[in-house]
């Protein structure tokens, strides 16, 4: 069964278009990608410049058993 359900295929040539087929997607993902990562970095050195060296103390966590 194997041989004959390909018997008498012929392949077809197929043309590329741009227009169809979008040439320039592949740039188009890569701006996002690098745009968001251009951000992402940009919000990490605004919360750290905001935070600025700052250091946050917490009380000690109370238990049942303390007097």
């Amino acid at each position: 069964m194997n041989g004959e359900l390909f018997e008498d295929y012929v392949p077809e040539v197929v043309e590329y278009d741009p227009e169809v087929d979008g040439s320039d997607e592949h740039k188009i993902r890569d701006a996002h990608l690098n745009t968001k990562a251009d951000l992402l970095e940009k919000i990490r050195r605004a919360k750290a410049a905001a935070k600025g060296n700052k250091t946050t103390f917490r009380q000690n966590i109370r238990t049942e058993n303390e007097n």
